[in-house]
């Protein structure tokens, strides 16, 4: 018998072009609009850290690594929490982002998994990512993100 880790799979699909959604993935001013006051830093290239930090403080949220890059298709990622937080006992989950054309739109996949059953990051990401990703698809369609991820979430 196998065991397997379970997975989140979240499908939007975005009025827009890859070029924009592989942006807003990672460039801190955009990622401050709809990722509840924080942004993304990493170089991303392929085997270079990233993290995810409060925009004001700096106080890293989430760490990982950059596992596979092809702009503007593909972005692979490490996701663990920093050391000292609740989530720091669990082994870092990975997520994929996957960004294609799709009939005059973009599909956005995002697909976090290797997680821990019921544990503090499978709780949290269950509530997170819809939330950031319907944000970021407002963002991109309408010039705004939703209200609600324009405001400091948790810890």
């Amino acid at each position: 018998m196998t065991t397997r880790k379970p997975q989140f799979v979240y499908v939007t699909y975005i009025q827009t072009t890859p070029e924009k959604v592989w942006a807003a993935l990672q460039d801190p001013e955009m990622t401050k609009q709809y990722w509840g006051l924080h942004k993304n830093v990493s170089d991303w290239k392929v085997g270079s850290r990233w993290t995810h930090q409060d925009y004001e403080t700096n106080a890293v949220r989430v760490t990982g690594q950059v596992l596979e890059s092809e702009p503007p298709k593909k972005l692979v990622v490490s996701w663990g929490a920093p050391e000292g937080s609740p989530g720091a006992v669990e082994p870092p989950s990975k997520v994929t982002f996957l960004i294609e054309p799709f009939m005059g739109t973009v599909r956005l996949t995002v697909l976090h998994d290797e997680l821990v059953e019921g544990g503090v990051t499978m709780k949290g990401i269950t509530q997170g990512w819809p939330a950031i990703l319907s944000s970021l698809k407002s963002l991109l369609e309408t010039g705004q993100p939703l209200a609600m991820t324009t405001k400091r979430w948790g810890g």
